[in-house]
């Protein structure tokens, strides 16, 4: 078992540009079936050892793709996602940063991202820009905002032997189509996680939602981190939705809801897998 990738899956690029062929050639080095890309006006042809298409539809009725990934700029990313849902596309991840919020509330929830690393399932596929060395296959279940934080936190626990069944990364702006407590939720009704790491931030209710869920529905052992504590009050910092107003959204607002769920909380990355271990036990 996995959660929203696997061998199955098939891979439609959207936006074939300097990172989007990058990162293409990573996904199919990683073993990930890459099946083709969209580039209007240049449907027929071929690039980088990939079928281009002019349409999504058209992608899909040749290939069979059943997910896509998006790297159009922000000002046409949500007319790209739109087309691969119209087109039948199961699942959209979208690495895009800066989506215009408007733009994000017209997108359907079959939407990992945008502004976000995207997800790997170890050993079965990577539809995303993370490094794949860092990630090894294993039952811990891995939920970040952060697309750094989560390429730190897998390596460390590749490291101390603890591999991962799936590692989602949601995405940092405002408004995402996956939330922190709907990754959660996945993950704790997969068969394949034993555990679950959920990385949060500061900046909206996303992790007291997730804590909340998993007092209440809670299958598997859980740790928690928290990035942002030492930020100030209503300034931005890194991601778009990484933003305190008044007393919602911040570190200790979080931290205090795991807690009162009984998850654990990380005060460093490298506490993690101290962690994971000491919950697996119990």
């Amino acid at each position: 078992m996995s959660v929203l990738v696997d061998r199955d899956t098939r891979v439609v690029v959207q936006g074939l540009g300097r990172e989007g062929s990058f990162h293409a050639a990573r996904m199919k080095e990683y073993g990930t079936k890459v099946v083709g890309a969209t580039k209007p006006g240049k449907g027929g042809t071929t690039q980088d050892g990939l079928p281009l298409f002019d349409t999504m539809a058209q992608a899909v009725e040749s290939t069979d793709a059943n997910t896509s990934i998006v790297f159009v700029p922000a000002p046409y990313a949500m007319d790209a996602m739109l087309e691969a849902i119209d087109a039948g596309i199961d699942l959209v991840i979208a690495i895009t940063e800066g989506v215009p919020v408007a733009d994000m509330l017209k997108v359907a929830a079959v939407l990992v991202g945008p502004n976000g690393p995207g997800v790997i399932t170890p050993g079965q596929a990577k539809v995303g820009i993370m490094p794949a060395e860092n990630f090894s296959p294993g039952g811990i279940g891995f939920v970040s905002r952060s697309g750094t934080l989560t390429y730190e936190i897998a390596d460390l626990l590749t490291r101390a032997g603890l591999g991962q069944s799936t590692c989602i990364g949601v995405g940092g702006d405002p408004v995402i189509g996956l939330p922190t407590p709907d990754a959660v939720r996945l993950l704790n009704e997969d068969p394949a996680t034993e555990a679950i790491v959920i990385v949060g931030e500061i900046g909206g209710s996303a992790e007291e939602r997730a804590a909340e869920y998993m007092r209440s529905e809670g299958k598997k052992p859980a740790v928690a981190f928290i990035a942002g504590r030492s930020a100030p009050p209503g300034k931005r910092m890194g991601h778009a939705g990484a933003i305190v107003s008044g007393n919602q959204g911040t570190a200790e607002s979080k931290v205090r809801a795991f807690e009162e769920a009984g998850i654990p909380v990380a005060n460093a990355p490298s506490e993690i897998p101290g962690l994971v271990k000491k919950a697996l036990r119990r």
